[in-house]
């Protein structure tokens, strides 16, 4: 019975390891925070020529520009200078949070990326898109996406 108690144990904490390796790919700590239009949402100038730009958990938009406690305030300013591919009004819904990754901009050593469920007019199954709040790269609209005019 022990035995078993303790390959089990075992097995847990080496899955718990595999499963927080960092796996990001477009992580770039050198990135600035995109201006802000008038409207208070980013200024986005182009779309990622990456077909996985947001939409593979390794390949996340990387919006860590604020601290982690009032991040989410990046998401709306992302989401809202988004279109659909033919300047639809998108919306978007947080579905649930996955894939655990080391980021040492959290205190507890790791961070987890959000899902969001995004749509449009005209879109026949919503697309998934994978926030990350911790780290910072390049922001750019994901392939299949419109940018917003600027007023």
């Amino acid at each position: 019975m022990k035995k078993i108690f303790l390959t089990i144990v075992l097995a847990a904490f080496a899955a718990s390891c595999i499963s927080t390796r960092n796996t990001i790919k477009n992580i770039d700590n050198t990135a600035r925070m995109p201006n802000l239009s008038k409207e208070r949402t980013f200024i986005i100038t182009e779309t990622a020529q990456n077909n996985k730009y947001g939409y593979d958990q390794d390949w996340p938009v990387n919006l860590g520009f604020l601290p982690v406690q009032t991040a989410e305030i990046n998401v709306k300013r992302y989401f809202d200078a988004l279109t659909g591919p033919k300047g639809q009004k998108i919306t978007y819904t947080k579905q649930e949070a996955c894939c655990p990754f080391p980021s040492e901009r959290n205190s507890m050593g790791a961070g987890l990326l959000d899902v969001y469920e995004v749509t449009w007019d005209g879109l026949a199954t919503p697309v998934k898109i994978y926030i990350n709040l911790y780290e910072k790269g390049k922001i750019m609209a994901p392939a299949g996406f419109g940018i917003k005019e600027l007023k």
